[in-house]
């Protein structure tokens, strides 16, 4: 029998030992995460009289393998819309709550005499320490889902999420050396945020009209390969420029999660992701040592307390400072002090550096199972806690917290300004990037090409001019697009005051488009500054006049929105959401509301003419989906099937009208349920049988007795078809099905 490769043995070992003891973390209401680092503690090296894993370097492969997947994965559930309209509150309060235990957890590392960069490690984990995954589970399990304050707290988690591929990203940098300056840092932020918008705009262009022209070839198996072919090639871009792999495989993900594919894609890489993600949890156990975790008891208790306690005040802060009151700010803070999965891997990124100690990786381990474990009794103190505080806090003090966590927001020119200032900043934002991006890639593939095929001078020529045509739409779109949104329409029509600041607002856009011009001129001639300028300055007037810029910028921004809409159209085609107008309805008092129609309904089989739906309760039937597929606008002889849903528009009276006959216009319980049993009878035709001397169709068989002549004996083997012009006789026998009742009136009565 041949030798089995190593990889194989230490796989099988893995998932047996992780399988056993997730069943037991199950049945024990625990983490499955902490259940796969107990399993690789069992399989490392450190546990005697066990067998172990042979081969680390595999392992190992396969756990940086397990970290795409996890961050392929949490791109997936993110979504860049969602994190748009959570407003200033959860900003807020990340922001104080990142910043505050990261000073934490620095001074815990240098209390306990780490070093500079170890310490560093220690406050990015502290800094975003929650987890999501157990957090969300605890609030299931206490039934605490449906509650206000779990909303805010998910919310507060997606953006310490955010938070941890960006320090992922920084702490690399921050490792190379003990110090950094303020223009480096800033740099590599900036240098993040530039690659997340300019690859979030460019695939949410790209990805789903790739995936709208192959979705008829879409099966599970060919919509897994095509994910992550995705998912790796980002991975690979992203480490072409700098960035870690898993920042890549965040970025697709995110792009994803915006497509009508993206909750299809979930469910077929979850097995994949759930395979690797063990094995990444299981080498983290596999670090840990008992004699570590023995010698570093003291810094164990210090940072669970440390989590505990900095989450509980400086997380109640953060969440007071966001406008919260004292009371949810209480249950929010209290509900994340938990060491979750991120700090691992930022653990595993310190120790592939070789920049952090590898004590440090079983510390963190037993500090998250420690607080993993109290985190339900945590929860569950935060209002008796609220309540001790409150009643020993002076009345005004209460009352001020109170009032701080209550504003109004005024309806002004103020806001309008704001408005306008917002919506401008993020176009001119998304465009100056795109456009950067695309001479960026002209500069560095196109124009190189180019000089291949002719004369440097006119190779210059040429990619200037294919520059300038691709940048043109979004120049356009810089200058001109904030002009014609109603908040500018309104302020320059308001006062003469208003005017003048908005156009300082376009002249400054202007210039932005003057200087993309003129570095993008720089790069390909030897002309004077004062020229080029010059020249950018005259190519920047046709742009702006240009009708068919106007109609291409249109057609892009057209083809970005549907795009970026795509799974909240399916959502709402297929009935799951309101259409967008339906709020302008609501003026009218007119409301828009969705039916299933029950399998036992009495308008089964009929047409929407035969119902007069709207002559009997005035409302209009808007569209009917069945399945996934949806009729807008039926007629009259649309048929009703069962459990169709019905988009019905009409008043509040209207609909419920609507909805009461629906509920009741059913058939109901069949009281007499035990007298349907069929039943399969041989009956001998006699000279007093009604039907002696007719023909099938004469006799009433089917009609009057609602029986069914299954077929006459004729002293064959199998029973004939009876003719349908032949009459029965005296002595035929024949074989009846029918109920019990009707068989027993056919046979006139007899037993």
């Amino acid at each position: 029998m041949s030798q089995l490769p190593g990889l194989i043995t230490d796989l099988a070992l893995i998932l047996v030992v992780a399988g056993i003891v997730t069943i037991l973390f199950k049945k024990l209401r625990q983490p499955l995460v902490l259940g796969y680092i107990v399993a690789g503690f069992l399989v490392s090296p450190h546990m005697p009289y066990i067998p172990s894993v042979i081969d680390h370097a595999n392992i190992k492969l396969w756990a940086d393998i397990g970290v795409i997947f996890l961050l392929f994965s949490m791109g997936l559930d993110f979504s860049f819309k969602r994190i748009m309209r959570l407003g200033m509150s959860p900003f807020i309060a990340v922001s104080f709550i990142v910043a505050s235990m990261a000073f934490v957890g620095y001074s815990a590392g240098r209390l306990f005499g780490w070093t500079h960069v170890e310490s560093i490690f220690i406050a990015a984990i502290f800094s975003v320490c929650s987890s999501t995954t157990i957090i969300y589970k605890t609030f299931n399990d206490l039934k605490l889902k449906h509650h206000k304050f779990t909303d805010i707290v998910m919310s507060v988690l997606v953006l310490e999420d955010v938070t941890s591929i960006i320090m992922m990203v920084i702490l690399p940098t921050l490792a190379v050396g003990s110090a950094i300056s303020g223009w480096e840092f800033a740099g590599t932020i900036s240098k993040i945020f530039f690659f997340i918008i300019l690859w979030f705009v460019v695939g949410i262009f790209v990805v789903p009209l790739f995936l709208r022209r192959i979705r008829q070839y879409l099966t599970n198996e060919i919509l897994v390969i095509i994910s992550l072919a995705l998912c790796f090639l980002m991975s690979v871009l992203s480490a072409s420029v700098g960035f870690s792999s898993a920042f890549g495989a965040f970025v697709m993900g995110s792009i994803l999660s915006e497509t009508i594919e993206g909750n299809k894609i979930i469910r077929v890489v979850d097995p994949i992701k759930d395979l690797f993600g063990a094995i990444f949890f299981v080498s983290v156990g596999m670090l840990v040592e008992v004699g570590v975790l023995i010698e570093y008891a003291l810094p164990i208790l210090a940072i669970v307390c440390f989590v505990i306690l900095g989450q509980a005040i400086f997380g109640t802060m953060g969440f007071l400072f966001s406008g919260q009151s004292l009371k949810t700010s209480m249950r929010c803070s209290f509900s994340m002090a938990q060491i979750g999965e991120f700090p691992f891997i930022i653990a595993t990124l310190g120790l592939s550096l070789g920049v952090i100690g590898e004590f440090i990786y079983p510390v963190i381990v037993a500090g998250s199972a420690l607080t993993t474990f109290l985190t339900p009794y945590i929860i569950k103190s935060a209002v008796p806690t609220y309540n001790f505080i409150e009643k020993h806090l002076p009345k005004r003090w209460v009352k001020t917290l109170h009032r701080l966590s209550i504003g109004e927001e005024k309806v002004s020119t103020d806001n309008m300004w704001k408005s306008l200032m917002t919506s401008m900043l993020y176009i001119t934002l998304i465009n100056v990037i795109v456009s950067i991006g695309v001479i960026q890639l002209m500069l560095t593939f196109a124009l190189p090409l180019l000089q291949g095929f002719l004369p440097d001078m006119w190779a210059n020529v040429a990619c200037g001019l294919l520059t300038l045509l691709f940048v043109a739409p979004f120049l356009r779109m810089i200058i001109s697009k904030p002009n014609h949104s109603d908040e500018f329409k309104t302020l320059w029509t308001d006062g003469h005051r208003n005017r003048l600041p908005l156009l300082f607002t376009v002249l400054v856009r202007i210039i932005i488009c003057v200087i993309l011009i003129f570095y993008t001129s720089s790069k390909l001639t030897y002309m004077s500054n004062a020229l080029l300028i010059s020249v950018a300055v005259a190519l920047i007037i046709p742009i702006i006049m240009s009708r068919h810029l106007k109609q291409r910028g249109i057609k892009m921004e057209r083809l970005f929105i549907q795009n970026l809409r795509s799974k909240e159209i399916e959502s709402i085609v297929l009935g799951n959401d309101k259409p967008v107008y339906a709020n302008h309805l609501l003026d009218r008092n007119v409301h828009i509301s969705i039916f299933e129609i029950p399998e036992d309904s009495m308008w089964v089989g009929q047409q929407l003419k035969e119902l007069h739906l709207r002559a009997k309760y005035g409302v209009n039937i808007s569209g009917i989906i069945r399945g996934r597929k949806r009729l807008n606008i039926p007629d009259g002889n649309a048929c009703i099937f069962p459990y169709d849903k019905v988009e019905a528009i009409g008043t509040d009276d209207q609909l419920k009208s609507f909805s009461l006959a629906l509920s009741e216009e059913v058939y109901g319980e069949d009281i007499r349920m035990e007298d349907r049993e069929m039943k399969l009878e041989q009956i001998v035709v006699t000279k007093n049988c009604p039907f002696v001397g007719k023909t099938l169709v004469e006799s009433g068989i089917r009609d009057r007795y609602n029986c069914l002549l299954v077929g006459i004996d004729e002293g064959n083997e199998n029973l004939a078809t009876i003719n349908p012009n032949r009459r029965f006789t005296v002595g035929d026998i024949i074989w009846l099905v029918g109920e019990r009742a009707a068989l027993r009136e056919l046979r006139g009565g007899e037993a």
